[in-house]
């Protein structure tokens, strides 16, 4: 008789609103903090988890302050201490020469077609910067050398990052093409819940 399949979860969580989402700016690599509203959705996302009954054994984030504080309010409301590790390769991709520019001001300088290729297409990187592709490139290695192994033990994880770190991590585990994951809204300060086995396939997907 076979041994059942070994299962673990995963959590990916967007950072709440920064003040940058708020104001419309290429954020990237700059370093603002939460929002009012960004605080309500991290601690709303502590909730939705507490609900549904998951107990973390580690937690990851990025070098930014706005994600680390959105897994910290998880982790307050959920009531658990857990070992935190951050890392660089969980940031947000890099807008090079668009960070802390309007949205609207650079469609006006550099036209809405070559911004829309700038945000929008997987390997095209902003002047100076990166794309989902470059972002893609030190995220997996991360979660494959650091990340996954700790999934193999069976250990719950929670990953409160950003919305191109975690589109490249969400292409890997659902096999989703260049061309689709662009494609793919994450909504700040919502959960997105993974049942895996000790082969990293999905078994499950939930957002809650």
């Amino acid at each position: 008789m076979s041994q059942p399949k070994k299962i673990s979860t995963l959590v990916l969580v967007r950072h709440g609103q920064s003040q940058w989402n708020k104001e419309n700016l290429f954020t990237g690599w700059k370093d603002p903090d939460l929002t009012e509203k960004g605080i309500e959705e991290a601690i709303n996302a502590g909730k939705k988890i507490k609900q549904s009954n998951i107990n973390f054994d580690l937690h990851f984030t990025s070098k930014l302050k706005r994600a680390q504080r959105t897994g910290n309010l998880i982790m307050k409301e959920l009531g658990e201490d857990i070992a935190t590790y951050e890392n660089e390769a969980l940031n947000e991709r890099d807008y090079g020469d668009l960070s802390g520019l309007n949205k609207d001001d650079a469609r006006k300088k550099w036209g809405d077609e070559q911004v829309h290729i700038w945000r929008r297409s997987y390997d095209t990187p902003p002047p100076g910067g990166e794309s989902l592709k470059n972002t893609a490139e030190r995220v997996l290695p991360y979660f494959e050398n650091i990340i996954y192994p700790e999934l193999m033990n069976q250990k719950n994880i929670l990953i409160s990052a950003h919305g191109n770190s975690l589109r490249a991590l969400i292409m890997y585990l659902e096999k989703i093409s260049d061309d689709e994951i662009v494609k793919l809204e994450i909504a700040t300060g919502q959960p997105i819940v993974y049942k895996l086995d000790e082969d990293l396939q999905v078994i499950s997907k939930e957002i809650l």
